[in-house]
């Protein structure tokens, strides 16, 4: 994938102070006064704190002109540091309350974008305006930077880095229980999953805590900032998808051996063993024990059978 064009479609203000965000009291009241409460169903919890806003930003290494891809924006509040930083900027915000809140707060930047839409079709499909942004400049390297809501985390990151052309990077804030199960090691406790889908992709690496009173609502756990970086030479989208298709059949047995459980997944006993043979398995070891290289090796031995 190539980047952005940088040197005909103009830069943001960058090296100038941004301007001061209004008082978070002026938001709040502002909110109240439509009637607003934070919904649990959409996982929304504000982060307030400009000091957190600026530094999810800067780990974030965003440039001029690059593509940035934010679900969540609420009012804008990480938005406006990912504009000024001189991003071509998309947020899609599911809640026809906030997003004029965040456009009229972005309206200073030319090249973001508030776009009222749901980021996902279901649990297991992209929103059609999410999959319209990604599809509007194919070969174009794109990144994700979100305070995502809590509710959608696990499947927004999911569907996206399993996406043929995947972020280059990804910054997101979500709850730390979630952010350990991205960072997991094979055979830990929070190996699953997730944590496989992303990793078949990305390099992760579990940032800062962020403590609950730096968000409104306070929420009842910690959060964390999560960085992903896109792998050297990662397998294809079809393979790293078909790979979390036989993923997802085994872990839902993570505890019995892999002899068993793939020999009930292929239906065939003897076909289960003379793959794991051939790939050097132990046929009593467990699903969660595989890493990354052994869950590919293992998908491209099954495809033809599975």
């Amino acid at each position: 994938m190539t980047r952005a064009p940088a040197s005909d479609l103009g830069r943001e203000p960058e090296g100038e102070p941004r301007p001061p965000r209004p008082p978070w009291a002026e938001f709040r009241a502002a909110l109240e006064a439509a009637g607003f409460h934070p919904s649990k169903r959409l996982g929304q919890n504000f982060l307030l704190d400009e000091n957190m806003a600026r530094t999810i930003a800067a780990e974030a290494g965003v440039r001029p002109r690059e593509r940035v891809l934010e679900i969540g924006p609420g009012c804008g509040f990480l938005s406006v540091h990912l504009a000024h930083a001189g991003a071509e900027l998309c947020a899609i915000e599911v809640d026809p309350r906030l997003a004029p809140i965040a456009r009229g707060f972005l309206a200073p930047y030319p090249h973001a974008t508030v776009v009222l839409a749901d980021a996902l079709d279901g649990k297991n499909e992209l929103g059609q305006e999410v999959q319209r942004w990604l599809a509007a400049a194919p070969g174009v390297l794109w990144r994700l930077v979100s305070n995502l809501p809590y509710s959608i985390s696990g499947p927004v990151l999911a569907l996206l880095t399993a996406r043929d052309e995947p972020p280059e990077s990804f910054t997101v804030l979500v709850q730390r229980e979630v952010g350990e199960r991205l960072a997991a090691a094979p055979g830990a406790p929070e190996w699953g999953p997730l944590g496989l889908a992303v990793q078949l992709s990305h390099d992760v690496e579990l940032g800062r805590v962020v403590p609950p009173g730096l968000f409104w609502p306070r929420p009842k756990v910690d959060s964390a900032i999560v960085h992903g970086r896109l792998r050297p030479g990662c397998a294809s989208g079809l393979v790293r998808r078909g790979t979390m298709a036989l993923a997802r059949v085994l872990f839902t047995r993570r505890r019995q051996g892999l002899r068993r459980v793939l020999a009930d997944t292929l239906d065939d006993r003897v076909a289960a063993e003379r793959h794991l043979a051939a790939l050097g398995l132990d046929p009593t070891r467990r699903a969660e024990t595989l890493d990354l290289e052994e869950w590919l090796a293992l998908a491209r031995a099954v495809e033809t059978d599975y």
